[in-house]
């Protein structure tokens, strides 16, 4: 989604959004017309008509116009978008809010284990998390539900580690939400941490996990196994 398309979305472009849910929009094509949706939305018709405009434009739906109406579908961004409200409602009205993500143990590229050890993030890890991270990351692939409600984990609060240089380059920054691990028999790992770092190879189906102890030996992982990440704002 570029930036200017982005801004272009607000409110009530998520409020159409919404609507369109509702009307079945998340399971495939619902047809709809513009008289339609200016009702619903107590606007005239060429309001409505932007709203679509602008929600296709940031690709959050797609549309085939036809004689009568036109044909929409919400999008895998559209559908990501309204999970990330869904969460800012669940913080208002609910008090424990997390995101749980599902996925399986996969071997990672080797960055994790650089990157954590560099002094410049060590100091901060020991200082905001409260330890020092094994040299290492657990990596899981999520599995397509999870990636697409994985968009809500951005409604939660950080832990901001911020970016920094040495003689040679710039490190960036990264967040931090407290987790815990939970394994297929039943195994719990409270201790941890997603990591995402504004710099990464990763896909968004990618979820790194840091701890203070190797995950994987203290929950006799493997790859393949599956795991579910309980993603919770930090106390």
């Amino acid at each position: 989604m570029s930036t200017t398309a982005e801004s272009a979305v607000g409110h009530d472009e998520l409020a159409v959004l919404k609507l369109l849910a509702l009307e079945g929009g998340l399971a495939g094509d619902v047809k709809i017309s513009c008289s339609h949706l200016a009702d619903r939305l107590d606007a005239s018709n060429q309001t409505a008509s932007r709203r679509l405009q602008r929600l296709e434009s940031a690709a959050l739906l797609e549309r085939d116009t036809v004689s009568d109406g036109q044909w929409v579908a919400i999008t895998d961004d559209g559908e990501r978008a309204l999970h990330a409200e869904y969460e800012d409602y669940r913080r208002i009205f609910e008090a424990d809010s997390e995101v749980e993500l599902e996925g399986t143990v996969t071997s990672g590229m080797g960055e994790g284990r650089h990157y954590i050890s560099l002094p410049g993030y060590q100091r901060q890890f020991e200082d905001r998390l409260g330890y020092e991270p094994f040299p290492g990351t657990l990596n899981v692939e999520l599995r397509d539900e999870s990636v697409r409600r994985r968009s809500a984990v951005s409604s939660l609060d950080p832990v901001p580690i911020d970016g920094w240089e040495d003689d040679d380059r710039t490190y960036g920054p990264a967040v931090c939400y407290s987790a815990t691990v939970e394994t297929a028999d039943g195994q719990t790992y409270e201790n941890a941490h997603t990591i995402a770092p504004e710099r990464t190879h990763h896909d968004e189906d990618q979820l790194e996990v840091i701890a203070p102890e190797k995950l994987r030996d203290e929950l006799e992982l493997a790859d393949d196994d599956h795991v579910t990440i309980s993603v919770g704002d930090r106390e």
